[in-house]
């Protein structure tokens, strides 16, 4: 008799525990929304950008912090704005070298509970804190008219997988994506040819060509220009 009462309460425990998890699931797609909402009125607002990703974990004397910072002060030159992930490292170089040439300066901002915080450089009216990756993710790719990628780590290799898988189903429109750093990213653009193209035929040869490899600020930028003389496309707002 103990035992079936202690299977009624457990069951009945499992039963509310189960019911309080589906609420909140429930309850959570507002505050997807919301940023959905919030990343859609101040974006739309601001005007050509490019995005710039990298590592959180770059120092401020690092050649590929003062390499993102002089990207981003030529981008601005060229009459673009600049996006970052709104955090330390080639983000805040991102960031502070759109500053220095008084252009837009965008920060979408990621609450990690580590590394990431916002840095100073960041236009106040242009920073918008994000929960979840995801819904970030969407601003950067609906927002942005391309991406330069430094060198980083996990979170800049899924911001560039996700642009890449994106074009190449056609889920977007192309757009340009520029790795900077060839010593950096040579080694995996020989994997992806040599393996995924050549041995295993799991990509396409044309998908080779939704990115370019650069060392300097200039032929970075030249990209871009070069993408939107060659299709003369105009900015997508």
């Amino acid at each position: 008799m103990a035992n079936e009462e202690d299977n009624k309460i457990k069951n009945a425990f499992k039963e509310k525990d189960w019911n309080d998890i589906k609420t909140k699931d429930s309850w959570q797609i507002f505050k997807v929304m919301s940023e959905f909402v919030e990343g859609f009125e101040t974006l739309s607002k601001i005007g050509p950008c490019v995005s710039i990703f990298g590592s959180a974990r770059t120092k401020s004397d690092h050649k590929y912090y003062k390499m993102a910072e002089e990207i981003a002060s030529m981008l601005v030159r060229h009459g673009y704005g600049v996006i970052t992930g709104g955090g330390p490292g080639i983000m805040e170089a991102g960031n502070k070298g759109a500053r220095a040439e008084n252009g837009k300066s965008v920060g979408l901002n990621i609450e990690l509970p580590f590394e990431q915080f916002n840095n100073q450089y960041i236009d106040s009216d242009k920073l918008i804190n994000f929960d979840y990756f995801f819904v970030r993710k969407v601003m950067f790719m609906k927002y942005a008219q391309g991406f330069i990628v430094m060198p980083g780590g996990f979170g800049t290799l899924d911001e560039l997988f996700e642009a890449i898988t994106l074009i190449q189903t056609k889920k977007v429109g192309e757009f340009p994506i520029v790795l900077v750093g060839k010593s950096y990213w040579e080694g995996l653009m020989k994997w992806v040819k040599e393996v995924m193209l050549d041995e295993e035929h799991n990509i396409s040869p044309e998908d080779l060509d939704l990115m370019k490899m650069v060392d300097t600020a200039e032929e970075a930028v030249k990209v871009i220009d070069d993408f939107y003389n060659q299709y003369l496309l105009s900015p997508n707002f």
